[in-house]
């Protein structure tokens, strides 16, 4: 069961870290607007996430002593946070003088809903793996 709570934890965090860095680069109300905007792919991003998490114990479970393999966790749960955060970034402009920064997030934030797109693909490919790891130990 507790193994279930990492999943609902990690969704929880990755939306709350939304929250969080979108409400301190540019106030609370362009988070809601944001949030109303795009919240399918927020919320999806973020239930993806947890859902690999609680998978992944899942699977760490099931092996019961040996590693199974955080890659295709951590690089689509890093891609989930970057396409959340895209929908804010290009504002980080405001804060960062650094003329190069200001560029890579302009263009970021002129690609979020590809970002967005980016994040669930990989959070689909996350899972499949994931999915397939379990199949395949129960099998054997």
């Amino acid at each position: 069961m507790i193994k279930y709570l990492y999943g609902i934890s990690a969704g929880g965090a990755l939306f709350g870290l939304y929250w969080l860095i979108v409400s301190l680069i540019s106030g609370w109300e362009f988070a809601v607007i944001q949030f109303s905007a795009y919240w399918y792919f927020i919320v999806a991003l973020a239930a993806g996430f947890g859902l690999q998490i609680g998978l992944y114990r899942h699977l760490q479970a099931l092996i019961a002593g040996r590693k199974a393999t955080g890659r295709v966790v951590a690089v689509s749960g890093a891609t989930s946070t970057v396409a959340m955060l895209s929908c804010c970034a290009h504002y980080l402009t405001n804060v960062l003088p650094v003329i190069a920064t200001a560029g890579v997030i302009s263009l970021i934030g002129q690609y979020q809903i590809e970002l967005f797109w980016l994040g669930l693909a990989l959070n689909l490919a996350g899972l499949g793996y994931i999915i397939r790891q379990i199949i395949k130990f129960r099998r054997s």
